[in-house]
């Protein structure tokens, strides 16, 4: 089923395109259309739970806290 208003503001973008781009939408769309998902369901995952010991999230929690959203202006 397709939303008539995504459509028809895709339609406008397309027109606005190359036809070069245009080929590429279209790819894009057919892969996005064809791809079958991927990755695993969650409940696969649930062996891992623990397995990490509290005192290392903890030094991971330090670590991200100290060092998310600083900004050094000598970097660039």
């Amino acid at each position: 089923m397709v939303d008539a208003t995504i459509e028809s503001e895709l339609s406008t973008c397309l027109g606005k395109l190359p036809v070069e781009k245009q080929r590429q939408v279209l790819e894009f769309a057919r892969t996005l259309a064809t791809a079958p998902p991927h990755g695993v369901p969650g409940s696969n995952l649930l062996r891992f739970a623990g397995a990490i010991n509290e005192s290392d999230l903890n030094a991971m929690s330090q670590a991200i806290q100290d060092g998310c959203e600083r900004v050094d202006v000598d970097e660039w």
